[in-house]
């Protein structure tokens, strides 16, 4: 992973992650609005409007410059693509964050999800000097617990029926890496 502070950009093998910004929306808003991506997120509404993008966009510039979290558009270096969508929390008081991470369906299965997570959770430990990078994935998500195997994070517990949706509760099984299990 290089991290350019200036352009606040990572690059990966196949991806750059960079800042949204407001010409983004369509191409969000037609990723978002997937049931199959809403069922395992936690706070996608459905269906899913230009509107919503737009406002979630316009919050990320000030999240950036308070440290607060660094939400980065998952996009492909050969043509510029965005697939996707990464975060990274930034918890100050406990030296840690929380990543979360959507993949436009037609993207699926090509290992851009792992590759970003990757790339955001070296970014996390080398530039911003984290202790803990976790995560949290519904139970019935078995692709994204893939995702967090591969970069490295163990299963720290599940919290059974921890969250209602749809008329039926869902299972959060937690991840974590400390810094020195690297």
């Amino acid at each position: 992973m290089i991290y350019d502070k200036s352009q606040n950009t990572l690059t990966t093998d196949r991806l750059l992650l960079r800042p949204f910004n407001r010409l983004d929306a369509t191409r969000v808003t037609k990723h978002c609005n997937n049931y199959r991506i809403y069922r395992h997120t936690l706070y996608l509404p459905y269906p899913y409007l230009k509107e919503h993008a737009l406002t979630w966009i316009d919050t990320h510039q000030n999240n950036f410059k308070l440290d607060k979290s660094y939400e980065y558009a998952v996009t492909l270096k050969k043509d510029g693509d965005l697939v996707g969508a990464i975060a990274l929390t930034n918890n100050q008081a406990f030296h840690h964050g929380e990543l979360a991470y959507w993949i436009g369906e037609e993207y699926w299965g090509q290992g851009y999800a792992t590759e970003a997570a990757q790339g955001i959770v070296d970014f996390a430990f080398r530039e911003k000097e984290y202790h803990k990078v976790f995560a949290r994935c519904f139970q019935s998500n078995p692709g994204s617990e893939k995702v967090l195997k591969k970069v490295g994070m163990k299963k720290e517990g599940v919290l059974k029926d921890h969250v209602f949706k749809e008329g039926q509760y869902e299972s959060l099984i937690y991840y974590g890496l400390v810094k020195g299990e690297i």
